[in-house]
């Protein structure tokens, strides 16, 4: 019997592009979801290709894709209305980047299920329209509203709620999508980490909203990544934090980047299946402290208790010599102040040959 899988796509604005490429890995490695999943853009790639558009077509269309055909200033709303306009940006660009990519109709007429993740303003909740009872709503009118990033994109009208971004509460569904499933092939473009910035002060005010959001993002994905027990999931975090969420000169990039890091991770995709539960690819790793920078603040222990320590002298210490890491695990080493914390590959496990950083896996200096 074939492995029922959910393939769930996070939201990450143009870095979403990165989608095309995994699926281009998927298919050839012919692995065929049950059910998609998606947040923002995730969420139109999915629709897309549950709807059976080629990776060819979809790569075509990004690589074609120019600021313009995005973001039209809201002049008028922002002139009459002000404070009380609804975005910055017109809605129609995005809209009818939704009508070209998205299928018309309901999530009843798909012929793969679809799961579009939304946040509902006036009732403040999530909801994850595609579910049993909400299939049938426009496809396109979902995808629209889970695209809408607050401010920047009117919300959107989906069966008399008003709904935005579903990154808002949950980038990268993963809860949702497992129900009913042997396996999660999820795939985060958007929130990995956080690089450095020196500059993100000077690059005005919509750089500095879009790190805010993706910190948050980053936290509330963490806490059922880090507990997680659904069934096994195959975790793919292409390496592409150091490109912008609305950057449009990359895109050839960021596909590539995804097929790559795809490639990667498909490598343990026997292990998923064999497994009960747990998140994959896994590794071994140890994790070094650099006594000269720690100051003893016990950050690191406070946020993971059972891996970090404070000896008498007051510095931090592992608990053990080596850990068994997927890449939700070690998300406190870049929460360091001082940047005394840094992780090793160590021993046998995918990328853990000599040379293979482990920056990729949001865990900082390798």
């Amino acid at each position: 019997m074939n492995a029922r899988v959910a393939f769930v796509l996070g939201g990450g604005g143009l870095k979403g592009f990165a989608h095309i490429g995994v699926l281009r890995a998927l298919n050839e490695a012919g692995i065929r979801p049950t059910v998609y999943a998606g947040t923002s853009i995730g969420a139109l790639v999915a629709a897309a290709s549950a709807a059976g558009m080629p990776t060819d077509l979809m790569a075509e269309r990004a690589l074609r894709l120019q600021r313009r055909d995005l973001f039209r200033l809201n002049h008028v709303g922002m002139l009459l209305e002000r404070r009380r306009a609804a975005s910055i940006y017109a809605g129609e660009p995005l809209r009818a980047l939704c009508d070209a990519n998205v299928p018309g109709g309901t999530f009843s007429d798909l012929p793969v299920p679809v799961l579009v993740n939304t946040f509902d303003v006036r009732g403040g909740t999530q909801v994850v329209w595609g579910l049993p009872g909400l299939r049938h709503v426009s496809v396109v009118d979902a995808v629209y509203a889970s695209c809408a990033l607050p401010g920047f994109f009117p919300p959107g009208r989906v069966d008399g709620r008003l709904c935005i971004d579903g990154g808002t509460i949950d980038n990268l569904p993963v809860q949702v999508a497992a129900v009913g499933m042997d396996a999660l092939i999820a795939v985060d473009v958007g929130s990995t980490d956080l690089t450095h910035d020196a500059d993100v002060a000077e690059q005005g005010f919509a750089s500095t909203y879009m790190r805010a959001a993706t910190a948050m993002m980053h936290a509330l994905q963490q806490v059922p990544l880090t507990r997680w027990e659904g069934p096994p999931m195959l975790l793919i975090r292409p390496r592409i934090a150091h490109i912008g969420w609305l950057s449009f000169a990359h895109t050839e990039e960021i596909i590539a980047e995804g097929y790559r890091a795809a490639r990667e991770a498909l490598a343990t995709w026997d292990d998923v299946l064999a497994a009960a539960g747990g998140v994959f690819p896994r590794r071994c790793v140890r994790i070094a402290v650099d006594r000269a920078r720690c100051t003893g603040c016990g950050l690191c222990v406070a946020l993971a208790p059972d891996t970090m320590g404070l000896d008498t002298t007051g510095h931090a210490y592992p608990k053990a010599d080596r850990f068994h890491w997927s890449p939700a695990d070690g998300d406190f080493i870049h929460q360091c102040p001082t940047s005394a914390l840094s992780v090793h590959s160590s021993g046998p496990g995918p990328l853990s040959e000599a040379g293979a950083g482990v920056d990729e896996w949001g865990w900082g200096g390798a």
